[in-house]
């Protein structure tokens, strides 16, 4: 969160900034409400979006081998340099070696 706040962004965590325990349709409403990315390595937020075609803002999940927290900073902020313009109604998985976009 430091991370993106840092470079201008305004954040909230499900786990910080939220009273009680959400489900992921309600994360993905709250999101879009507020027009925010969901940044996640919970692949269920496909399943919404996909199978179910919910409306969203964004949503990066993270598929990763190694889940440190630097790893995930050195990619986002790789995505964030090069597509930031197309990440809001993008849904975006990242891996070690791709960046893959669906819109």
């Amino acid at each position: 969160m430091a991370f993106l706040r840092q470079r201008g962004f305004d954040t909230t965590s499900i786990v910080r900034d939220y009273t009680r325990s959400l489900r992921d349709r309600e994360i993905l409403e709250i999101a879009r409400r507020e027009e925010r990315i969901i940044i996640t390595n919970d692949k269920d937020f496909g399943e919404l979006v996909y199978r179910l075609s919910l409306p969203h803002c964004g949503v990066i999940l993270f598929r990763l081998e190694d889940e440190a927290i630097e790893i995930k900073r050195a990619l986002l902020d790789q995505l964030l340099r090069q597509f930031g313009d197309r990440l809001p109604t993008s849904f975006v998985v990242v891996t070690e070696t791709k960046i893959r976009f669906r819109h």
